[in-house]
């Protein structure tokens, strides 16, 4: 029998206990610990409804987790300082996020959790190309702050204007006319716009192209655990078609 713990809030954070149930022989070889992976709000992947985390990460990762009867906790908090607490060893890993050349330095992504398209999004009047490399200059682009979509943007030499610290934030910038164009994830975005009474019909939307998002695990928990990624991403693959 499972035993489930309480939600609890613990500064900024909020730590969910998953039941511990008797682990396989061969799980028990690996590890004996609890596993702690952070993660951020971040509608409609994480997000915390009354005291319980939900959303469509949420749900696959508890699928996996569960399937394997390994006992973990999930941590929501700032997307930096799940990053970062990764890195310290305060976490075993985050999620979802996807793979970028930083993250691979401390951690190692697992099987796509959430296969997303990315799109920019502008007002309907608006006649910018993103595409074309002289309105990369003269247009206002943002996207979530300290992300990997605010990398790419400072990468490819756009001009980034704006902090916004969540998506709905970004959309509000773009309503607003804060900024021009907007880089999001479609889902997350759909999110926010049904939030605020609006569709995507509403904006121009010029796809950008389709991203993979996983949790990393920290280098040092799956070289202690070596069999643990391959267990988890065989069941992953199985949670994600069954909840498609």
């Amino acid at each position: 029998m499972k035993r489930c713990i309480p939600s609890v809030l613990v500064a900024f954070a909020i730590a969910v206990f998953a039941g511990f149930a008797p682990m396989p022989q061969k799980a028990q070889a690996q590890s004996t610990s609890v596993l702690r992976l952070a993660t951020q709000a971040l509608p409609p992947y994480q997000m915390i409804e009354g005291d319980e985390m939900t959303g469509v990460a949420v749900d696959r990762v508890r699928c996996a987790l569960g399937a394997m009867n390994v006992p973990y906790e999930l941590h929501m908090t700032v997307w930096a300082e799940a990053q970062l607490g990764t890195q310290t060893g305060q976490f075993d890993g985050f999620f979802v996020g996807s793979a970028t050349s930083a993250r691979a330095s401390y951690a190692v992504p697992s099987a796509p959790v959430v296969s997303e398209d990315l799109a920019w999004y502008l007002p309907l009047s608006s006649d910018i190309d993103p595409n074309d490399a002289s309105d990369a200059l003269s247009a206002r682009y943002s996207a979530k702050f300290a992300t990997s979509k605010w990398q790419i943007l400072h990468r490819n030499g756009y001009n980034v204007v704006m902090r916004p610290r969540d998506a709905e934030s970004l959309l509000n910038m773009l309503i607003v006319g804060d900024i021009d164009v907007a880089l999001e994830y479609e889902m997350i975005f759909a999110h926010f716009m049904a939030e605020r009474g609006l569709t995507e019909d509403q904006f121009r939307k010029i796809p950008f192209r389709r991203q993979d998002m996983s949790v990393h695990f920290s280098k040092q928990y799956t070289d202690a655990n070596p069999l643990f990624l391959n267990r988890f991403n065989d069941h992953m693959q199985r949670c994600v078609l069954e909840t498609q």
